[in-house]
């Protein structure tokens, strides 16, 4: 394992800077003083990377793709209030049709309660689940949760997913809720297309090793092993390097949109009290930027895509998109790691989820189905692991789901799976530090402290059980 510098992800919109230092694994390793429990859920981490079941948290004679048989559920904060069920009502409907007797609506006294964990919440009556294999008649398989961060947490979110298919979202009006059910009946109705367009978007900004990396060892050799698979009814595009400007991402989501989009770029960040962070942070970055060498200064709206580009008129009906940016999909209160000597530092006033995405999914002529991204910071190691160079079996094997219909949260078990596997590995090498005569590795625990929160803030922005409708 070299120990290179690590080029995180993330420009600062307020001054323009890098969001964070280069630092080598090694450094990390040297300075991680409190690791905010990258395996929060150690037994049930070590038992899916034991077993390397296909899809861990289901039992294995189970079809995936079944509602009757994984069930589904929706998770209300008890602070939601009747006029969000009723907005959401037509997608509830449509699942209790499709689940039957596996539908569940956990809110109230059955709902998150504050403080909650994942194993908590699973354990309390009316459930009685314990960790491991999915059991649907105890709790569904796909779950989504409806409410703000604040309400219930990342963390929540996170522990669930080992085992289930978990999805978010929140609106800040009832009107979001109303148009993001109404856009997901629709799509699940319309005519399923003969054709389909899958986008790979991925800037190279002039002197910027992130996305030097980004583009080049993501997302070309990703779009071309996709293509490479022929899959029938799929033409796969690219926009990278000098053509990934923003003008043309909105020129491609206004005309006949791809039904799959993956982005890798930049994501905007903005400091604690900024006004622009709520509607900006995890804004896409595009080519636009002349680079850290050229440009000083704030970053201009007009170089990055944000919520308020996304009109009234677009219609995104039926698609799915993946970011790959650092705070794409939300933003924590603090900062996932403390330093030493350091107090965690604080991010944001309170968590929040993306405008971004969550405007795409609620657009008043027709919302995507999903979008998956990242809370936090964004981390390569995702695709190039140190020593042994770019690794794109995690995003090719999502991708590939997504493209054959697989519904998103079956798709974003290779993420569970990984973050199971570098997780478990973690703390093998933190339980190393219990002898003391055994020699700290510095640079394998910053590599793999780095590998399991990447793998973890992976998450899905909308009904978990969504699917991209293609012919099978």
């Amino acid at each position: 394992m070299n120990n290179e510098a690590f080029v995180f992800n993330g420009i600062n919109g307020a001054d323009g800077s890098y969001l964070t230092a280069p630092l080598t694994p090694e450094r990390l390793g040297q300075r991680l003083m409190q690791l905010n429990d990258p395996a929060s859920d150690l037994d049930t981490l070590k038992a899916r990377d034991l077993k390397r079941q296909a899809c861990f948290g289901l039992p294995l004679d189970m079809d995936g793709q079944a509602l009757a048989q994984t069930g589904w559920a929706v998770i209300f904060a008890r602070s939601a209030t009747a006029g969000i069920r009723q907005a959401l009502a037509p997608l509830l409907a449509l699942r209790a049709m499709e689940a039957g007797a596996l539908y569940r609506e956990f809110s109230g006294e059955e709902g998150y309660w504050p403080g909650d964990t994942a194993r908590v919440w699973l354990a309390r009556q009316p459930r009685g689940k314990s960790p491991g294999v999915v059991a649907p008649c105890q709790v569904p398989y796909y779950l989504l949760i409806v409410a703000d961060p604040q309400d219930i947490p990342f963390r929540f979110q996170y522990e669930l997913a080992v085992s289930y298919a978990v999805g978010r979202i929140h609106f800040d009006h009832l009107q979001g809720y109303h148009d993001y059910a109404r856009s997901v009946v629709a799509a699940q109705a319309a005519e399923v297309a003969s054709r389909h367009q899958a986008l790979f978007f991925g800037p190279c900004n002039e002197a910027d090793a992130a996305t030097r990396l980004s583009c080049g060892l993501l997302v070309e050799p990703l779009a071309q092993q996709l293509a490479q698979l022929g899959l029938e009814h799929w033409q796969v595009e690219q926009c990278v390097g000098d053509q990934a400007t923003k003008a043309r991402l909105l020129g491609h989501l206004s005309d006949q949109p791809p039904s799959l989009l993956f982005t890798a770029s930049h994501g905007m960040g903005f400091p604690c009290g900024d006004p622009r962070q709520l509607r900006h942070q995890g804004a896409l970055l595009c080519q636009d930027w002349p680079g850290p060498q050229q440009h000083r200064g704030a970053i201009p709206a007009d170089y990055y895509l944000s919520a308020d580009d996304l009109g009234d008129h677009l219609c995104l009906t039926g698609r799915v998109m993946m970011h790959f940016c650092c705070y794409g999909a939300g933003t924590p209160l603090q900062d996932n790691f403390k330093r030493s000597n350091e107090a965690l530092r604080q991010l944001a006033s309170r968590p929040f989820l993306a405008a971004l995405p969550m405007r795409a999914l609620s657009l008043p002529a027709g919302g995507a189905l999903a979008v998956i991204g990242h809370v936090e910071r964004a981390w390569s190691y995702s695709f190039d692991w140190p020593g042994c160079g770019d690794d794109l079996a995690t995003f090719k094997g999502t991708v590939q789901a997504l493209m054959k219909g697989k519904r998103v949260g079956l798709a974003m078990d290779h993420f569970a799976m990984r973050h199971a596997e570098v997780a478990v590995a973690l703390n093998g090498e933190l339980d190393v530090l219990k002898d003391p005569i055994a020699k700290r590795d510095d640079l394998a625990l910053g590599a793999l402290w780095i590998a399991s929160n990447d793998a973890r803030n992976y998450v899905i922005l909308g009904d978990p059980a969504v699917r991209l409708q293609v012919e099978v």
